[in-house]
């Protein structure tokens, strides 16, 4: 007898709380780290190099074992646990392991080589002593993909078993060695300080996660490669293309960094600061929901259960739609006191908060579309259909590199900074890219309840408008306040009417929030 959906649909929301919970503690981290990073390098030319230079090994990662790994690897290693086959689990996670390690650190060599070459094409129009210091950065960032790639598998592992809170305290670990590396390797070693602290943050974020692993049951290790392991061959199936979205959204970075480099200095640095910010929610948000739901999503998938994963489906949508939406408005009405209040300090001057602000409210306007990207395509890896969600980002991502040419020279004829062209062509993109995932899903599963999915649309919608009003009069009465008083006042006012305006719309997860927010309150002490 299977659970009823209300039982999984609590059990995202609970997986869902937890995850939450430590990416909002990475977040806060990350803000740390951003703000020690502003304060030491400001929009500066080497931190650009370091930025252009931690572009490639983040494709190196991404497309070898990052999200496209997560995506083939969980679904797979869940049929095995469904079935109580924990032997073949680990031989699996074993083989998937030990194929990572040689092909990371294989890569990783050939590229530490060839990093010359590499940095000519990922910053062409960067000055030669510019470039030669991009080079040093990168072979020395070259190091962190070999052990992000057995901490990613690790967290998909984790997630596998329904343990959710360590492999979400990962990013922040990873931050604190970034933070150390400003704070203590920095003030000697200047730039490379930085890029040592992303190595040492890397260490940390496996290292969290390796009491967890050890604690799981009936843990084996298999030194083989498993090539011959139907399950291996299975993962690689789902892999491939995979790779090919994830290989197309990592191309779609490198266009921007080349395209940003050629912009004025602090160009590429204000999209990485601006997608930051934009980031805290959304990661908040939509990837906690997503990384407790594909489990759910997989299990049920495995049992042959659509009827309950429609409605987990429509649920989660539900959900990320109330959150994302208010706060795709906050960020775009709030981008300049936030950006200030964040990281205008020592290098960081006025010039490069209109730079990031500027870049923010193109990026914050995409919100909601990457937010419903993370469900959606989450809910074809666990119906075994990576093809889809693949092809569908192949054509959004081409869209991108043309939105991105065309937006960036237009920006630029209208007398406006042109990066703000390049986050505004990933925001179009991506929305795109969400439209169509939700009509193919809703295909696939026969209906994913789009009336109940619409209405909730509609209300948000509403009650984010009155928030905006909100937000528009603070601003407004606020002007001369400190920045954090600006910043911070915004956020508590606008968080707070758009919640009571939801509730006077009849949302009604926003009221069931409420009722036990008040049951919380006002229950009496035990005596």
């Amino acid at each position: 007898m299977t659970a009823p959906p209300i039982n999984a649909n609590r059990q995202i929301a609970r997986a869902a709380g937890t995850v939450m919970a430590a990416f909002l503690l990475s977040n806060l981290t990350g803000l740390v780290r951003q703000m020690l990073i502003s304060r030491a390098f400001g929009t500066q030319d080497v931190i650009d190099a370091y930025n252009a230079a931690s572009a490639y090994p983040d494709l190196v990662f991404n497309l070898i074992a990052g999200g496209a790994l997560a995506s083939a690897f969980i679904p797979t290693v869940t049929d095995f646990l469904a079935k109580g086959d924990r032997k073949n689990a680990w031989h699996l996670t074993s083989s998937i392991a030990n194929l990572i390690v040689l092909l990371l650190t294989v890569v990783s060599l050939v590229s530490a080589i060839l990093a010359p070459w590499i940095v000519q094409y990922l910053a062409p129009k960067f000055e030669p002593h510019l470039q030669a210091l991009t080079v040093d950065l990168l072979r020395i960032l070259l190091v962190a993909p070999v052990i992000f790639g057995v901490s990613g598998l690790c967290m998909g592992l984790l997630n596998a078993h329904q343990v959710f809170i360590w492999p979400a305290l990962g990013p922040t670990m990873y931050s604190v060695g970034m933070i150390l590396g400003v704070l203590f390797l920095s003030p000697s070693l200047g730039i490379y300080g930085l890029a040592w602290g992303a190595v040492l943050g890397s260490l940390m974020h496996l290292a969290i996660q390796v009491p967890a692993l050890v604690r799981l049951p009936e843990r084996r290790y298999f030194a083989t490669l498993g090539l011959r392991f139907a399950a291996v061959r299975e993962v690689g199936r789902l892999m491939a293309p995979r790779l090919l979205g994830v290989g197309a959204v990592q191309i779609n970075f490198v266009v921007n960094t080349i395209l940003a480099t050629g912009q004025p200095e602090g160009s590429l640095t204000a999209l990485k600061n601006a997608w930051v910010i934009m980031a805290m929610p959304q990661v908040v948000i939509a990837q906690a929901i997503a990384i407790a739901a594909l489990p759910t999503f997989a299990s049920q998938a495995a049992r042959g259960e659509e009827d309950e994963m429609r409605s987990s489906l429509a649920a989660t949508l539900r959900s990320v739609i109330l959150l994302s939406v208010p706060a795709s408005v906050g960020l775009i009405l709030l981008r300049v006191p936030l950006t200030r209040l964040l990281f205008e300090r020592g290098e960081f001057d006025a010039h490069s908060t209109q730079l990031v602000a500027w870049a923010l409210l193109w990026y914050a306007a995409g919100l909601v579309g990457h937010s419903l990207v993370e469900i959606a395509s989450r809910a074809f890896y666990a119906l075994h259909n990576t093809l889809t969600p693949v092809l569908v980002s192949l054509g959004a991502m081409s869209l991108n590199v043309i939105f991105s040419l065309v937006f960036s020279s237009a920006f630029l004829n209208a007398g406006w900074p042109p990066h703000g062209g390049l986050a505004l062509a990933n925001s179009l993109a991506t929305a795109l890219e969400m439209v169509a995932l939700l009509v193919l899903m809703r295909r696939r599963l026969g209906g994913i309840k789009a009336g109940l999915i619409l209405a909730v649309s509609l209300q948000t919608i509403g009650a984010s408008l009155v928030m905006g009003i909100a937000l528009f009069a603070w601003l407004e009465l606020s002007q001369g306040m400190p920045t954090w008083i600006v910043a911070i006042g915004g956020v508590l006012i606008g968080g707070g009417v758009f919640v009571l305006t939801a509730a006077a719309f009849g949302i009604r997860e926003v009221r069931a929030a409420m009722r036990l927010v008040y049951q919380y309150v006002s229950r009496k002490p035990a005596a």
